[in-house]
Formats: structure tokens, C-alpha cells, sequence
């Protein structure tokens, strides 16, 4: 699905105005600080002001983007079904550089498949070109140092023949090969006993989703923010579990959520005042990608995923279908400048189901034309 810029920024355009000093409503430096003026106009100066002055509100026009120049680290990318790659090609499709970070164990599989061209349809650009990853590094995104790598870690054959695999090396190395980036993204999500129920699940099981989740993200932003321009992003992805009840997503997964939602906020503040960054999460409605595809089955019946993309078409105001391509233009917003002063949201892109408060296909509405 290719991306249509001018459609879904058209909306974001911002109001100008149009008088030729401006002085009423132009953006100032002087925001937030009090101003004195020594040298006051009269009324008859203002009044000669208005006569020559429009008063008319335009619009800027569709809204472009340019991210020419940028470094984007996408965290969490192993192939081109899921929402950290459309976030990717969006980004690219606005000029930035594109550098990605991929779970050690299924990084030879990735790297295999982008040297094959396995995932050129996928890559296809708005103007017909081709995102190039300028560069994967092996990332672990539940090990904040090397000192905390086990040797059952160190001595599995997944991990053979790589180092360098955790956030604070993975910061390390990027530095040294871009200096600095402007825009970090969290897609990254595992819970080992999410097939569980909540109230089936171990300590363990509860606090390893916690941690590869949610403070992932948390060390993501600590080891990367000192190497992040001002007026940087950096985005995650949630689901809607963190705040209403989904069955068949379980083992701590929807408690990691509903971490990482929470956090965005905290980290929005603290990174704000710290870095000058913005922190934003992205609520994305359920899609079949790979990762998403291998949350339990019972045989005979449809995967967690496929009920959940049913139920939404089904009930969420916008009946159509959602694509990573969706979420992908709604992170090149959060992640340009047209969101410089949106910061510690979490958005919802999932056609408006979040805000349903009765299944509309449910039996017991079905003899009430809804």
C-alpha cells in the first residue's frame, strides 16, 4: 500500500495569518516571557493599522514533510509485515536515514532476506524508489549492559559469533557512526507466557513481558537520549489491552502496556525538560503480522490475531480494514516537526474502536438495527 503524504497531513495544515505584520498571532521568541514595550501605539495608529491590515485566516496549504538528513533508529525490525517496518518506509519516504536494530536470533534470517530482495516489494517507495537500511545492528533489547549478558546467553549457539547486542553498546556504536540520530522507536513486544491467562501466570513469565515490553523502552530512551538531537521523537507501540480487557492476550503482556503508557507520559516530562525531546506512544489496532500470527491457536479454531481483526471490523466505527501502512504515516507525524509541541500522547490508530463501549455484534444486540 503506498503512502499518500498530502492526504493525511492535509488535515494537520496549519492556520496562518495573514496580516502583513503578524504581530497578532506569529510564532515569537518571546513565548512565555513577559515582554515590555516602552513605546506603546495610539489609538489612531491602530486604527490605521487595521485599515491596512487582513484579518483573514489562510491556510498554509497541504503540509509537507522532509526528514532529509535525519537518522531514524527503528528498534525491533525483522521482516515487512509488521508496524516497525511501515514506520520505517514512512520515514524513509520523507528522506530520512533509515538504521535498524534486530533481535539477535532471527538477525542472519533478516539480513539474509534483505540481501535476496525478499523484501523489495515492500520497500517500494511513494516516488518509486526503494528504502535502503543503511545498517542492522544486532540489538537484545532485554540486556541494558554487557555485564548483565548470561553466559547461557553468551554460550547459545543463536548468539554465536555476535557481541555488541545490548542498548548501551548498541547506543555506543551508533554514535560512533552517526554522531548523533533524531528520531528512536520502540517496536519491540514479548511476553513467553502470553498464551496464559493472567491468572495462571508466573512471577517470572509477568516480569520478563514487564521487561522486554516496557522497560525496554525506558533503557532505550536512557542510553540513547544524550545522543539524540533537540526536538528529537521517540515512539512506541501499545495496544489497547493496557486499558480494557482482552481476553487470549495474556501472560503480563497487557500490564506491560499499560507500563509502557504510563511511562510515555513520565519519560515525555523528564526527557522533555532533559533533552528538549518529544515521547510518544502510538495504539494500533490489531494487524496479521508474523510476530502477531504466532499468539496461540487451538486446533480447529482461528489464531488470537484473526479474532481480534473480526471483532474489530465488526464494531470499531470505521469498518475497513487497517494496514501497517496506517500506522506508518500516523509515526511520520508524530516523528516530523508538525507535531512539535505534541508530546506524551498516546494515539490511537485502530479505526476508533478504542472508544466503543458495547460490542455492537454481540447476541444480545441482535434484534436492534445498529
Amino acid at each position: 500500500m503506498m503512502f499518500r503524504r498530502s492526504t493525511v497531513f492535509a488535515a494537520a495544515a496549519a492556520f496562518v495569518y495573514g496580516a502583513s505584520s503578524g504581530a497578532a498571532f506569529a510564532p515569537s521568541t518571546s513565548v512565555g516571557h513577559l515582554v515590555s514595550r516602552t513605546n506603546s501605539p495610539t489609538i489612531e495608529q491602530l486604527s490605521q493599522s487595521r485599515q491596512y491590515s487582513s484579518t483573514q485566516l489562510q491556510m498554509a496549504g497541504p503540509a509537507q514533510v522532509d526528514l532529509t538528513g535525519k537518522v531514524a533508529f527503528i528498534a525491533g525490525v525483522a521482516d515487512s509485515s509488521g508496524y516497525g517496518w511501515a514506520i520505517a518506509r514512512a520515514l524513509a519516504s520523507a528522506g530520512a536515514t533509515i538504521i535498524v536494530g534486530t533481535w539477535p536470533p532471527v538477525l542472519k534470517i533478516f539480513e539474509s532476506g534483505l540481501r535476496k530482495g525478499s523484501f523489495d516489494d515492500d520497500s517500494i517507495l511513494p516516488d518509486g524508489s526503494k528504502m535502503n537500511i543503511e545498517k542492522v545492528y544486532p540489538l537484545d533489547a532485554v540486556f541494558d549492559t554487557a555485564d548483565d549478558v548470561p553466559d547461557e546467553i553468551k554460550e547459545n549457539k543463536r548468539y554465536a559469533g555476535l557481541s555488541g547486542y545490548t542498548i548501551e553498546e548498541v547506543a555506543k556504536a551508533i554514535e560512533a557512526d552517526y554522531g548523533t540520530i533524531d528520531i528512536l522507536v520502540h517496536s519491540l513486544a514479548n511476553g513467553p507466557e502470553v498464551t496464559k491467562p493472567l491468572l495462571e501466570t508466573s512471577r517470572k513469565g509477568y516480569l520478563a513481558a514487564s521487561s522486554a515490553s516496557a522497560y525496554s523502552a525506558v533503557s532505550l530512551l536512557q542510553k540513547f537520549g544524550p545522543i539524540m538531537n533537540e526536538g528529537g521523537n521517540m515512539l512506541s507501540l501499545t495496544y489497547i489491552a493496557s486499558e480494557k480487557v482482552i481476553p487470549g492476550y495474556g501472560g503480563g503482556m497487557s500490564s506491560a502496556k499499560a507500563q509502557l503508557e504510563s511511562d510515555t507520559r513520565t519519560l515525555a516530562y523528564e526527557a522533555g525538560r532533559k533533552w528538549k525531546l518529544r515521547v510518544n506512544t502510538i495504539s494500533a489496532g490489531p494487524l496479521k503480522s508474523r510476530a502477531a500470527s504466532a499468539i496461540g491457536k487451538e486446533p480447529g479454531q482461528k489464531t488470537f490475531i484473526e479474532y481480534a481483526i473480526d471483532y474489530s471490523k465488526a464494531n470499531a466505527p470505521l469498518a475497513q480494514d487497517l494496514y501497517n501502512d496506517d500506522v506508518g504515516n500516523s509515526a511520520l507525524y508524530l516523528c516530523s516537526g508538525l507535531a512539535r509541541t505534541v508530546t506524551g500522547v498516546t494515539l490511537y490508530v485502530d479505526n476508533g474502536l478504542h472508544a466503543m463501549g458495547m460490542a455492537v455484534d454481540s447476541e444480545s444486540m441482535s434484534d436492534r438495527n445498529v
